[in-house]
């Protein structure tokens, strides 16, 4: 079976990392009077991205100088990040049963150190990383360029992700979708052929 996996909160729980990063890059730009909860809930729901615009345009920021100390906070900790429990197994098993993970993120090599640092490295087939620059989910381009490279078949291929983006970028690449949601965060929006709150839920499909 192919299983595409996104990264930020499906593989491995990066929003705490997120969320400090960005109490800090709003932290240095004197504004306060945000909860770590709204903060999560607004990427959870949305996107950083977006996330970072409402915040820039809510308290007269410039939008690229918060993106730019986000950043710089976040490449400080990001490597605390871990696993979500139960990510290595269900990747080991597809593999076991002659499945390919491929992994969908926005991040650069951050993403596959991070893999590799826990490892998932030989776990994964195939990659797209911002490095390859397409557009950002719901847009199946990243999507498409995986099946067709590794001759996918989509029948069988599954896309599990934390968002109602990553669902809606699975079917418009014609294929499932598997909505993680350990916290019921999500509004769910999005049709998702399954919904789950912990990966080892995902163990059955190999039976």
């Amino acid at each position: 079976m192919d299983l595409f996996w996104d990264f930020d909160g499906t593989l491995f729980d990066t929003y705490p990392i997120m969320v400090e990063s960005f109490e800090a890059a709003l932290t240095a730009n004197q504004v306060l009077h945000t909860t770590a909860v709204d903060l999560y809930q607004a990427m959870r729901r949305g996107s950083l991205g977006k996330t970072l615009a409402k915040y820039a345009h809510k308290n007269g920021l410039d939008l690229a100088n918060l993106k730019q100390d986000y950043a710089k906070y976040e490449s400080e900790i990001l490597g605390r990040a871990i696993p979500f429990s139960n990510a290595y197994e269900v990747c080991q098993k597809n593999v076991l049963w002659n499945g390919r993970n491929f992994l969908l993120t926005h991040r650069d090599d951050q993403a596959k150190k991070l893999l590799a640092m826990h490892g998932f490295g030989e776990l994964f087939t195939g990659y797209v990383t911002g490095a390859n620059q397409f557009p950002r989910k719901p847009n199946p381009a990243s999507l498409n360029y995986l099946i067709k490279q590794f001759k996918v078949n989509k029948k069988t291929a599954i896309m599990i992700g934390d968002r109602n983006l990553d669902i809606l970028a699975a079917h418009n690449a014609g294929i499932k979708g598997i909505l993680f949601d350990p916290d019921h965060t999500i509004q769910v929006t999005s049709s998702p052929e399954k919904q789950i709150k912990d990966l080892a839920e995902l163990l059955v499909i190999f039976n």
